[in-house]
């Protein structure tokens, strides 16, 4: 909060401006003399009171956030059935769950490895919660070609085999170990190959991606947690533990309101 005494001195500036002939007035330009005035009674004021830097400084990130927040939501409602029902994407869990968690991950991501299983058993434990993943290939030409052979395994029906080897798979994959680990889940390889440059595989890449920068989504994981009509939405970023999920669910179910909550 800008004190009192600053608020002051910033009526002080405002009657040195009050006080210029109107045609100064007019121009709203203060001469040589009265800039030096106002500078000086800005400058004592801060070093009296250097806190209010600080003050200042949080409230701009409040206020930044508190619009990203509203962007965020903008643009979700906006594009919901793109996030939360695209017929393309990868779904796990309880299709017709009443709550959606939607991740957007790379396969050489390592926080990305880390939150699978704790998601993914808490949206088991909870019966009805729907998981939609969307491949976000960012960190490298290795991760754009883990994306593509995995959307390629999807038509074998083997997504969900292969999505698991990747991430599980410890250190950075390269193509001999995105092609043997796709082969040892199962999925055939030749016809992998075949098919994961698809125009539609690309552009489903690229869409995800897009999608991404829309809701101002710029690392992996990122997740937007909703209800199934894409209300009580929110954005999160990083790797959110087991019983965080528990909570989000419920939170999300209360209408984005915490358990007793008025």
């Amino acid at each position: 909060m800008i004190r009192k005494t600053f608020a002051a001195a910033l009526l002080a500036s405002a009657a040195l401006f009050t006080a210029l002939p109107a045609s100064a007035q007019e121009d709203q330009t203060f001469n040589a003399k009265q800039t030096d005035a106002v500078r000086k009674i800005v400058r004592d004021y801060l070093m009296e009171h250097p806190e209010v830097i600080g003050e200042a400084i949080e409230a701009l990130r409040e206020k930044m956030k508190a619009q990203a927040e509203s962007d965020a939501k903008k643009a979700i409602e906006s594009r919901k059935d793109e996030i939360l029902n695209a017929a393309d994407d990868p779904v796990s869990g309880n299709a017709a769950g009443d709550v959606v968690v939607v991740e957007f991950f790379d396969y050489n991501c390592p926080y990305c490895k880390v939150v699978l299983d704790p998601m993914m058993e808490a949206a088991k434990a909870d019966g009805k919660v729907k998981v939609v993943f969307k491949e976000m290939p960012i960190l490298s030409e290795e991760s754009l070609t883990a994306a593509r052979v995995a959307l390629a395994a999807k038509k074998q029906g083997k997504y969900d085999e292969v999505h698991r080897a990747f991430m599980k798979f410890r250190g950075k994959l390269d193509d001999k170990a995105i092609f043997r680990l796709a082969g040892e889940a199962g999925a055939n390889v030749d016809q992998i190959k075949k098919e994961m440059m698809a125009p539609e595989i690309e552009k489903q890449i690229r869409k995800n991606i897009d999608l991404a920068h829309a809701l101002d989504i710029s690392s992996t994981p990122s997740f937007v947690v909703a209800g199934k009509d894409g209300k009580a939405a929110r954005i999160l970023a990083g790797a959110i533990e087991g019983p965080v999920f528990k909570q989000l669910f419920d939170i999300t179910r209360k209408g984005g309101r915490l358990s007793g909550a008025n």
